[in-house]
């Protein structure tokens, strides 16, 4: 122990172990609450409020991460319809060319039943017409032969024919008129 004694006391500290003091130990002691008071201080001034707002934006960024997420599980979704309508449009567009040429076929039979109809009415109206006509050519016929027939009888009259004269005249009358105008 002299030994350590005299290394000490020759450095000029008076026995003391490095050169610590009460003075120093207690200036040290007052550093160290100081700053750890200070780093309270800090901590409640400028760290708190520093981790607060880091914690706000990692809250605002997970938020936004979620809100993309869902948007885009939204427009995953939207995607998948509109596809699904583009489908069913190709579909509709089928279905509705489909309708119209079952439309456009039933207004064409339409049509040509139509057409059938007003032939039948065209043709029947002129079988009446027809039929009218010959009836009317009979009656001028038959008026004619009335006639002839007169004129005939007047003639007979007029020459007073011996019975031979007067066949003959029948027989030119008929022959003028025709036997199939006289049969029908």
């Amino acid at each position: 122990m002299s030994l350590m004694k005299v290394a000490l006391a020759g450095g000029g500290f008076d026995d003391r172990i490095f050169g610590l003091d009460s003075q120093l130990l207690s200036d040290a002691l007052i550093v160290v609450i100081a700053m750890f008071c200070l780093f309270l201080l800090l901590s409640y001034l400028l760290f708190n409020p520093a981790r607060n707002l880091l914690t706000k934006r990692q809250e605002r960024i997970r938020e936004q991460m979620d809100t993309a997420a869902r948007e885009k599980r939204e427009g995953e979704q939207f995607k998948a319809e509109y596809d699904e309508k583009l489908k069913n449009v190709d579909k509709e567009a089928e279905a509705i060319l489909a309708d119209t040429r079952k439309k456009a076929l039933k207004k064409e039979n339409d049509i040509i039943g139509e057409a059938k109809e007003e032939a039948a009415r065209v043709l029947d109206r002129a079988s009446r017409e027809v039929a009218l006509e010959k009836s009317k050519m009979k009656d001028e016929v038959k008026q004619e032969m009335i006639s002839v027939a007169a004129a005939m009888a007047g003639k007979i009259v007029a020459t007073s024919l011996d019975g031979s004269k007067q066949s003959q005249l029948l027989a030119e009358t008929l022959e003028e008129i025709g036997d199939e105008t006289w049969l029908s």
